[in-house]
């Protein structure tokens, strides 16, 4: 508004100056390229994807926006904006915009076959906004990369790993990859075996195994969904006890502890029944049968240079 403002007062003020023609066609078409330059400077600022704008159309639609999609619109209008802004000054000024835009029909196949990954990673990016495997602040992990979604541009989406650095993947590669988000989880699984010394009579790993899955259907952080505690199968050194449940909590630190927690719980357990984990062992016997007769190594003597026998 205050340069709209300085403008009109040029104008005005020239008309009223008595050494300036005000008619002159290139001031005038000045004047016009002046306040098209302002409106699309108001435009662009109001595609930001910071702008008032699309917060209000997500306040007041049932339509949300996604957030990563504000970045890629934003992107999208600003350069509709300004190519539409060029194309109208180039007219005020005389220039004839229909043979421009009939040249880039015949340039465009040009361009495409220079820029074909170019296309495919934008085309890449707009199947991975229409699908929306994940969004900005998502943990994903792919073959490639594994960690935050930071960005996504028309070429490109920036991922932040848990080193703390910045990895860009092409949105060709990675809209043609298995990707896994890790943080659409609504719990997280917790599955081991513990393994048991064989030499543990039967009732008191049963008695065990009741004590221990009393305790993980009663923990007040374990989703009561699916718990199994069972005893599955022998092995060579080890009775195995399969435990496989999921925790509500999705947070990496509180996962961490809870089962910290469990895994404490089933020592205390298996201590009191007086019960011994097993621990993967080999065991190496010797028998001695008879001394070895060694035989002394016969050594050929080979004649050297000097004729040597």
């Amino acid at each position: 508004m205050r340069w709209l403002i300085v403008i009109i007062g040029t104008y005005v003020a020239l008309e009223y100056f008595p050494y300036f023609d005000e008619t002159h066609y290139v001031f005038k078409r000045l004047i016009s390229a002046s306040i098209i330059v302002l409106i699309t400077w108001g435009l662009w600022n109001l595609s930001s994807g910071t702008s008032e704008v699309f917060k209000k159309i997500n306040e007041y639609s049932d339509n949300k926006i996604d957030e990563i999609l504000v970045p890629f619109l934003t992107k999208v209008l600003r350069f509709v904006i300004v190519a539409i802004s060029i194309s109208i000054i180039a007219q005020v000024f005389g220039y004839d915009v229909n043979g421009f835009v009939a040249g880039l029909g015949l340039g465009g196949l040009a361009f495409a076959l220079a820029a074909q990954e170019v296309i495919k990673n934008l085309f890449g990016g707009v199947v991975i906004i229409t699908e929306k495997p994940f969004t900005l602040g998502d943990w994903i992990m792919t073959p490639s990369v594994e960690g935050t979604v930071e960005d996504i541009t028309f070429r490109s989406t920036a991922i932040r790993t848990f080193a703390d650095s910045v990895v860009i993947i092409p949105n060709a590669t990675l809209s043609n990859e298995p990707i896994t988000n890790w943080s659409k989880m609504g719990k997280r699984q917790i599955s081991y075996d513990l393994k048991i010394s064989s030499h543990t009579p039967k009732e008191k790993l049963e008695h065990s195994i009741k004590q221990i899955r009393s305790y993980v259907e009663n923990h007040p952080d374990i989703h009561p969904e699916t718990i199994f505690v069972n005893f599955t199968r022998y092995e060579t050194d080890s009775l195995n006890v399969m435990l496989y449940f999921f925790t509500k909590t999705t947070d990496w630190g509180d996962f961490l502890s809870i089962q910290e927690e469990i895994n404490f719980k089933i020592l205390e357990i298996l201590s009191k029944e007086n019960i011994k984990v097993a621990v993967p062992a080999q065991s190496l016997r010797v028998e001695e049968e008879g001394l070895v007769k060694r035989n002394p190594l016969k050594v050929k003597r080979v004649p050297s240079n000097k004729g040597e026998n």
